[in-house]
């Protein structure tokens, strides 16, 4: 079971010959489990640990709140990721004013070698940190003769000649190019929240929904979307409804998912909503029997999107 440290004071005992990497992770895309994948190959070779270093809150939300862009994951579906590709240690230090003012060389000296005693440090190509991001590549590379640790810098992921990136994935997001955006993660993207009441619309039109209070900082554009549902180690499938009902008169966006063959109660529960394609636009009908033609159009394509999948154990 991987373990997760969230003070660095518990650095206090030496790891089986540590492998780290460094980075925030937002995306945890195929670029990141490259590196991951090197991490953990190396660690494994050594009978050591493979440990993922990184920082909580995203520094952007300290430093430059009006800069920081909206996060891809929440802090538990990036460590449930974290474990499913293997890692066995995520040390997540608090990102303050005052950690961000730690030189390069303080925190090389003081955290990854003198807490850690990195052996090994995996980096993408792109990788800065320490005081005015002054911690590059090459600046770990001059530091490691001096503190004994080797650093392999792990190059740009590429699709298509398209870079994979956490920049774009949140465009495609927005966008609701939800197929191009499970190409570069290697998985479905999520929504995670927790199961409110609503006005009771869908029962009333013979199609009942959860209402998802989202704990993500980005979901997909307004429209309706093919999706499976996550609930108790179970997937379902079901479609879902991203917006502000405008055949009813415009109001705040809401998640809504109708969940295929699904009768269980389950308010105040977490869910996670998996979107497999956008089905269309947000539309604005006449009269409500115009609406549930839709609605019974849009079950019959996500059907067919997902085709009928059974029930399935969850899997990250």
């Amino acid at each position: 079971m991987m373990q997760i440290i969230r003070d660095l004071n518990q650095l206090n005992k030496p790891f089986p010959y540590p492998v780290v990497t460094l980075g925030n992770y937002d995306g945890v895309h195929l670029g990141h489990r490259q590196i991951f994948g090197q991490v953990i190959e190396s660690a494994r070779g050594h009978n050591g640990t493979a440990i993922i270093f990184t920082f909580e809150p995203h520094p952007l939300q300290v430093l430059s709140p009006s800069t920081c862009p909206p996060l891809l994951n929440t802090f538990r579906r990036k460590m449930e990721l974290f474990e499913s590709y293997g890692i066995d240690l995520v040390i997540c230090a608090e990102f303050t004013r005052e950690f961000a003012s730690t030189s390069p060389e303080d925190f090389v000296k003081k955290i990854l070698v003198g807490k850690i005693g990195a052996k090994e440090l995996f980096v993408g190509y792109d990788y800065a940190f320490g005081r005015g991001k002054q911690g590059t590549t090459e600046a770990l590379i001059q530091m490691s003769g001096q503190y004994h640790f080797k650093v392999s810098v792990v190059q740009a992921y590429t699709l298509d000649d398209e870079v994979v990136s956490t920049t774009r994935i949140r465009e495609l997001v927005q966008q609701g190019r939800m197929e191009e955006v499970e190409r570069m993660l290697g998985r479905s993207y999520a929504t995670e929240g927790t199961v409110v009441p609503g006005d009771h619309r869908g029962k009333s039109l013979g199609f009942p929904t959860a209402n998802i209070n989202p704990h993500n900082q980005i979901y997909p554009k307004p429209g309706v979307y093919a999706v499976q549902v996550e609930h108790r180690g179970r997937r379902w499938n079901g479609v879902a409804n991203i917006g502000t009902h405008p055949t009813f008169g415009k109001g705040k966006v809401t998640i809504e998912v109708h969940v295929f063959d699904f009768h269980e109660e389950i308010y105040g529960q977490f869910v996670r909503i998996l979107y497999a394609k956008r089905i269309r636009n947000e539309i604005t009908f006449k009269d409500k029997e115009a609406l549930v033609r839709q609605i019974r159009e849009d079950i019959k394509v996500a059907m067919e999107i997902l085709k009928m999948k059974k029930p399935q154990e969850a899997h990250p």
